[in-house]
């Protein structure tokens, strides 16, 4: 009796197994969710952009000042993934995961999918990031220099040198200035986006939230140009009085960023186990 009900209880590798999808099942799950989003309402789609954009820039601030705090950017680089992952749970939704996962549905051709709907994805998706990541900056310039009645705390300067030096210091090296911010932004949402696709393996939190955590790790710590959250970091450096201007942010961060994030993520990840796992080739004939 004791023996016929343990039976009916899975055994350790059998929940593994229930926990883990193959390649072949996670890449489908990744076209599915990039049919997902363009078939999206512009409400929720806003909706979801907004607060994954405002998480993402809280969990950059929450970053910098265990930096800040500790001295040591190790620390913080290790706790930063907890808002990617919060994001992520929460079904919202990022510039850098939408880059790598609309595409895949219009080349699997997909209903609906064409690329006028990524497009219009993707500008929504940016609007609402920014946005999100704006109103965040707002209200961290707010803490940090005590409702702007004083001069910006050692968390404040912090965020304003950082602009600084992502701006004007890559200015001060010309072409070959934009080449390395294009490559950090291409490096960035290769593991952004691996992140994004790890999570898709797992069928439990623990598992998504190991899975996500890992590549988000790597690249902030690696520093690496994110799209999303520079959204929050040079407006917030601005307003904390960086030496740098708008202009500098858009032309020597924001759009080089954007373009970079969108070569990695769709060219490192989503064509990459797209072609692989979805379209694989005949296997060679044994001689």
């Amino acid at each position: 009796m004791c023996s016929s009900r343990l039976a009916d209880f899975p055994t350790i590798q059998e929940k593994i197994q229930m926990a883990y999808l193959a390649p072949a099942e996670f890449v489908t799950k990744m076209i599915d969710a990039g049919e997902s989003k363009l078939l999206m309402s512009t409400r929720d789609t806003l909706i979801r952009t907004y607060m994954a954009g405002a998480i993402l820039a809280l969990s950059a601030a929450f970053a910098v000042s265990v930096t800040v705090n500790t001295g040591n950017p190790l620390i913080g680089a290790l706790l930063f993934p907890v808002g990617f992952c919060m994001l992520y749970l929460l079904g919202f939704d990022l510039l850098t995961g939408v880059f790598t996962l609309a595409p895949l549905a219009v080349l699997d051709r997909r209903p609906g999918a064409t690329w006028n709907s990524v497009m219009r994805n993707w500008s929504l998706t940016f609007i609402g990031n920014f946005a999100g990541a704006i109103t965040v900056a707002v209200f961290m310039t707010i803490i940090f220099t005590n409702g702007f009645t004083e001069a910006p705390n050692a968390i404040g300067q912090k965020i304003g040198h950082i602009g600084e030096a992502r701006t004007v210091g890559y200015a001060e090296h010309g072409a070959a200035g934009m080449m390395t911010l294009f490559v950090r932004a291409v490096m960035c949402n290769w593991m952004v986006s691996t992140g994004v696709v790890a999570a898709m393996m797992s069928t439990t939190v623990s598992g998504k939230v190991i899975a996500m955590w890992m590549p988000i790790l790597v690249f902030f710590y690696m520093g690496f140009e994110h799209s999303v959250v520079n959204m929050y970091l040079f407006p917030s450096g601005l307003m904390l009085g960086g030496q740098f201007t708008f202009m500098d942010y858009m032309i020597w961060n924001e759009i080089p960023t954007v373009i970079g994030n969108l070569v990695g993520g769709l060219t490192f990840v989503g064509a990459t186990l797209y072609s692989t796992h979805y379209k694989t080739s005949v296997k060679r004939k044994a001689a």
